[in-house]
């Protein structure tokens, strides 16, 4: 219902005209024009110094307001409103694929040296901060890590010079958007690196070519070795080693030392499940200087290659591509408070956008999207591979914990406390026997949990043909493996945690045992208890 316009009469002293305004419209802008563009006024001034108006003119004044006010109705639904061409610039922003890039290596090859400068030469950081960096460095009388400081942001970490959580940054390339993971190298902080592999689509393996820093990581007990095995279990599809330190004196970029790490590495990363030829690319390298990172090496500096640099290698690979569209999974890694319960983590699988209704599990709370969150940008939808953090209502931050997912209602991830798994024993401790009853610990996706492998079932053997018919005869469970087996075997936790099936999800479905401070198997989810149960 319209509301009856009124008529005021202002009144000023030193003025002999006094203003007559029709109220009946708050913008005045919208009706002072007709269709026609002809301004429409009406008399303002009048000789005499105060008027009472009589009834005939606010009659006039009301009807001409209501038929402007009709005339108008019709121009408000012809604008254009501002958020669409920011939603076309999302759109464009959306172009560029997104990569996860893990570093992993024994420590000390200069796994966040090279981040560093990678950061450094994509624009990420400034010369001041670099300038402040190599002051800090040189005090500290480790001239060589300044570089390794912008990755390693703690105190403990710059002092002992090793990584211990797993750093993360952002840089981009003309058609890719990447977050670097820098894994920690040391043994004691495998389950960091665990953590960091777990997220990443591709893996950049970094081997020092310094006399010495080579063998030690390579032999056994090194971690480059073990942490080539994790990325293959952890699902790192692609692996890029890089050669670093081609420039120290005891190398001085010479030909006869890259080939010999890179014949001796081919053969174990065959055996680690990588086809070389097509999964594995090696390149020579300098973390500190910045050599064949950013631009191709120089002639004079290394006569002998001639192939991409660092950059152009990462943006060239394949990643496999995941569903947009199928049921949302993402593992929850971290959870905090802020103006709400905040959760971050790679989506593995679907697409998560504002206003969403999807489910935490295993504890089946039912939670709304509030915001999505990419690289500290809030945007409007985000899909597989993405790392994100998703501010949600309906859960308290306490009823969340790492391990956790956030899935679809109509299909949820499955939570169970025991599922059948394939296990590849690996040779990390001597002379081990393992039998029904052995304790470890499970690390599959963000779930760290204490686990039992309760019933040995199968054991496979790997030597025998596929087609071989004549030996499948069923065999008696076996009551021990040794190292190196293969077995099919009942897994056991204290907790529901939430897997899937390796052949539907796999990155939901591989995982990794470890105990005494070792990986001891690697493995895989092939049958989970019947829908509705949680054990066989």
């Amino acid at each position: 219902m319209e509301t009856e316009p009124t008529v005021e009469i202002n009144s000023h002293a030193p003025s002999t005209a006094a203003t007559v305004e029709a109220v009946g419209n708050d913008d005045e802008g919208d009706w002072s024009r007709d269709d026609d563009g002809v301004a429409v006024t009406e008399p303002t001034q009048i000789e005499t110094e105060t008027i009472t108006p009589a009834p005939e003119d606010v009659k006039e004044i009301e009807a001409g307001v209501q038929s402007l006010e009709l005339r108008t109705k019709g121009k408000v639904k012809e604008v254009v409103p501002v958020e669409e061409p920011e939603a076309e610039e999302d759109n464009e922003e959306d172009k560029k694929r997104h990569l996860n890039v893990v570093f992993i290596g024994h420590v000390d090859a200069g796994k966040s040296t090279t981040g560093g400068q990678i950061l450094f030469l994509s624009g990420q950081v400034d010369d001041r901060t670099i300038q402040k960096y190599e002051k800090e460095a040189k005090e500290k009388s480790r001239e060589s890590w300044y570089m390794a400081y912008i990755m390693d942001t703690n105190e403990e970490e710059r002092v002992k010079g090793k990584t211990v959580e797993v750093g993360r940054a952002h840089f981009e390339t003309e058609t890719t958007r990447f977050t670097i993971l820098d894994a920690p190298g040391h043994k004691s902080y495998v389950p960091n690196m665990i953590s960091g592999a777990s997220q990443a689509d591709i893996g950049v393996l970094v081997i020092s070519a310094r006399k010495g820093e080579f063998e030690t990581g390579y032999e056994k007990g090194g971690q480059t070795r073990e942490h080539v095995l994790l990325a293959k279990t952890l699902g790192v599809a692609k692996l890029v080693v890089v050669v670093n330190k081609m420039d120290d004196p005891t190398v001085n970029w010479a030909k006869s030392r890259y080939d010999e790490i890179e014949s001796k590495m081919s053969p174990f990363l065959k055996t680690s499940g990588y086809i070389v030829k097509k999964d594995v690319q090696f390149l020579p390298i300098s973390g500190l200087m910045g050599s064949n990172i950013k631009d191709r090496l120089d002639k004079k500096t290394c006569g002998w290659f001639d192939g991409h640099c660092l950059f152009e290698v990462l943006d060239k690979i394949e990643v496999p591509l995941r569903d947009p569209k199928g049921p949302v999974r993402m593992p929850i890694i971290d959870k905090y408070k802020d103006m709400g319960t905040i959760v971050m983590g790679k989506i593995e699988s679907g697409s998560i956008k504002k206003g969403d209704n999807l489910l935490v599990m295993p504890n089946k709370a039912n939670v709304k999207v509030l915001s999505v969150y990419c690289d500290e940008n809030e945007v409007r939808q985000a899909g597989p591979a993405e790392n994100v953090r998703v501010k949600l209502s309906g859960i308290e931050e306490e009823d969340v914990l790492s391990g956790f997912v956030l899935s679809s209602i109509s299909n949820p991830v499955t939570a169970v406390s025991e599922f059948h798994a394939q296990l590849q024993i690996l040779d990390q401790l001597e002379n081990a026997i393992y039998t029904a009853g052995y304790p470890a610990v499970l690390h599959i996706h963000s779930v760290v949990e204490e686990c039992e492998i309760v019933e040995l079932i199968e054991e496979i053997d790997t030597k025998r043909k596929k087609d071989d018919s004549k030996k499948k005869k069923p065999k008696k469970k076996p009551l021990f493996v040794k190292n190196g087996a293969v077995v099919v075997c009942r897994v056991k936790v204290n907790n529901l945690i939430c897997i899937e099936n390796f052949s539907d999800f796999p990155q939901l479905g591989r995982f990794t045992l470890r105990t005494e401070g070792k990986t001891v198997a690697v493995g895989k989810v092939v049958k989970l208890p019947s829908p509705g149960s949680t054990t066989f």
